[in-house]
């Protein structure tokens, strides 16, 4: 089962969907337009439509036969809070706002299955279609889950893809395990002692502390975890002062910590706290310092997992299916659908990205690649007919 010939004819008018959700993009839970053009489609194809779960999520409900098993297919929606510096016809419309991690294809693929799957209706059981607002760094997944995702459309397993510029067109790949790390965010305010910038002896200077810090935790993982374990500690921001003269009271600084295992998770929280804390008090200061976890790790379940794999084998054939892939220290709200319920994720090829080097994910230059459409819609509905196979 190659690319399935019914979607390969409306091919054309997947792609038109996708570039005007490209050019109208919406950040997290302001997908207010996003959700109406699904839902529209959905019902326009005679498909169940229920809305409002995480504000702007919506499902569609597909039933055939009287089969009792259920599938839940999951795309998200939103767009990243960028700025956009393409040039093409169907670039963002919107200042400050792209989709430059492919959402917009992710819709459109699901679009593309549920298409087909409401026209055939070749399966036994039920489909929802889960369209997820707020992936990036919200975690709608979560608020879809804690609103009773599963209790109101209740699943076997549940199943999530992603496309992946920097892996060929025609390639998917997905593991048994871990696909995705924890993704948390820390703070540490840096509390030092305002004064004048030429008199720097009169006071605590946080900019000093900051930069100590900053370099303590280059360190931390090398020194603190076992080397055969990962993690990720990166400072990504930095915020301090008003005037060029003046040495700030005190100095903000923002990062991400990745990590696979709880008990990693657990002392990456507890040692970035304490060295700054001890860096601080050595010239002088003090810190407050928070972490903030945001999205578990993504961890396949073996079985669903093996399942996504046959499907997928189905549509680009066994050799283009990766079944041993690292993990990516990346993060996903997915994450939260797979501790309430079974399933898998996986990575669709969607390269080459259009501008070598540039035009990979969260980058400014990055437009989903139209020819993967028809394989993930494909890939979907492989996945309906094999795991809700017609039997008699």
């Amino acid at each position: 089962m190659p690319i399935v010939n019914r979607i390969a004819e409306f091919h054309a008018e997947m792609t038109a969907w996708r570039r005007d959700l490209h050019a109208n993009p919406e950040a997290a839970f302001e997908e207010v337009r996003t959700g109406e053009t699904v839902a529209a489609k959905l019902a326009s194809w005679g498909i169940d439509v229920h809305r409002g779960l995480a504000k702007t999520g919506v499902v569609g409900v597909i039933r055939a036969g009287g089969g009792a098993g259920a599938i839940g297919l999951r795309a998200d929606m939103d767009a990243l809070k960028m700025d956009e510096k393409n040039d093409f016809p169907h670039a963002s419309g919107t200042p400050g706002r792209m989709h430059a991690c492919g959402h917009d294809g992710h819709t459109t693929m699901l679009l593309g299955a549920a298409k087909y799957l409401a026209e055939t209706r070749n399966f036994d059981g039920t489909v929802y279609l889960i369209f997820q607002p707020a992936e990036e760094t919200e975690g709608g997944g979560r608020v879809m889950v804690e609103e009773g995702l599963f209790e109101k459309f209740p699943v076997d397993a549940v199943y999530g893809m992603h496309n992946m510029p920097t892996m060929p067109l025609g390639m998917m790949a997905i593991n048994p395990g871990a696909m995705m790390a924890a993704s948390d965010s820390w703070e540490i305010l840096v509390r030092g002692q305002g004064c004048h910038a030429a008199k720097p002896h009169t006071g605590i200077d946080p900019t000093v502390i900051a930069s100590h810090v900053v370099i303590g935790l280059q360190s931390l993982v090398s020194r603190n975890l076992d080397p055969l374990e990962t993690a990720v500690v990166s400072v990504t921001q930095m915020h301090a002062g008003s005037a060029w003269n003046v040495t700030p009271d005190d100095l903000l600084l923002r990062g991400t910590c990745r990590t696979f295992k709880p008990e990693v998770r657990g002392l990456m929280e507890r040692r970035i706290g304490e060295m700054a804390a001890g860096i601080a008090a050595a010239h002088g200061g003090s810190v407050d310092y928070r972490f903030i976890r945001r999205y578990p790790p993504t961890v396949n379940h073996a079985r669903e997992a093996e399942k996504a794999a046959r499907a997928a084998s189905r549509v680009v054939g066994p050799d283009k299916v990766d079944r041993d892939l690292p993990p990516s220290t990346g993060g996903e709200d997915f994450s939260f659908m797979l501790q309430a319920r079974p399933g898998a994720y996986i990575w669709l090829g969607s390269g080459p990205a259009r501008h070598e080097g540039r035009g990979v994910l969260h980058n400014p230059y990055y437009d989903f690649n139209d020819e993967a459409l028809p394989l993930g819609a494909s890939y979907w509905v492989s996945l309906v007919e094999q795991e809700l196979a017609k039997t008699g």
